[in-house]
């Protein structure tokens, strides 16, 4: 597999640095160099590279601009490359693959791009498996139909029913049917079970795949809600409501995810 990469930044310097150590791994294959937000744009939508790794401070547009500016179009995997510790949390909300300080340390740039080799295989794996099934739909649609039915029947087993969390020097294996909810703080997620709190350093979207869908559900950009601890459900203004969980606590729907979670609760 070869990850197809693009660096974008403003200093000659630091492409030429970031350029000398991606040589060491032969799989990541640089297509372009970008010097600003609107290069990178126009490059990244001919391209359609695989990896981005993106300067925030840039004059016109910046980093934040760069991922903005791709919203109608599959956006790559992006890694943001900085001299300032201070954006990390905005970057990790933009949904960032990671966030490297510079001068970027080769140990840390290996760890980054098993991230990315890992995040790309399951995406590649996602898609053949589709075509397959695109495929198998026209030619015997009576097979397709039985492969829909098994994959039914197997998705309650491949979900996780206990998490490992590393929390304050410590492993809690937590049963996932004492979840009650999950709010995404950049690349951390608060795990809120009915008498404890803690910390797990994963991003939201790594998390909702082993979690079942039929059970957990992403009501805000920033929270999913175990379905099955929902015990009112409270109208709001501007078409949003509140989940009342088995805990008390409240939690805000937004408008769009709230034809979503209205399936599971009426």
């Amino acid at each position: 597999m070869t990850i197809r990469t693009i660096l974008v930044d403003d200093e000659p310097l630091a492409i030429q640095g970031l350029e000398l150590r991606l040589q060491e791994h032969e799989d990541v294959e640089i297509i372009d160099k970008c010097s600003n937000g609107r290069e990178a744009i126009r490059s990244i939508k001919t391209h359609k590279p695989d990896l981005v790794f993106l300067d925030i401070q840039m004059p016109g547009f910046d980093g934040f601009s760069v991922v903005q500016g791709l919203m109608e179009v599959e956006p790559p995997l992006f890694v943001f490359v900085t001299a300032y510790s201070d954006h990390a949390i905005r970057a990790f909300e933009a949904q960032a693959m990671d966030y490297l300080m510079k001068p970027v340390e080769p140990a840390r740039l290996a760890d980054t791009l098993d991230r990315v080799r890992q995040r790309l295989t399951e995406k590649r794996g996602v898609e053949e498996v589709e075509k397959l099934k695109e495929v198998l739909a026209e030619v015997a649609p009576e097979a397709a139909d039985e492969i829909a039915t098994t994959d039914g029947e197997m998705a309650s087993n491949r979900f996780e029913k206990l998490i490992n969390i590393k929390d304050r020097g410590q492993i809690f294996r937590v049963d996932v049917d004492t979840i009650e909810r999950i709010d995404a703080a950049g690349d951390y997620m608060c795990i809120y079970t009915g008498d404890n709190t803690l910390i797990l350093r994963e991003t939201m979207k790594d998390l909702e795949k082993r979690l079942d869908p039929r059970r957990f559900q992403r009501v805000h950009r920033s929270t999913i809600v175990n379905l099955d601890l929902v015990k009112q459900v409270k109208p709001h203004t501007n078409g949003e409501c509140f989940l009342v969980l088995d805990s008390g606590a409240s939690v805000k729907v937004s408008r769009s995810y709230r034809d979503v979670v209205a399936r599971f609760v009426h």
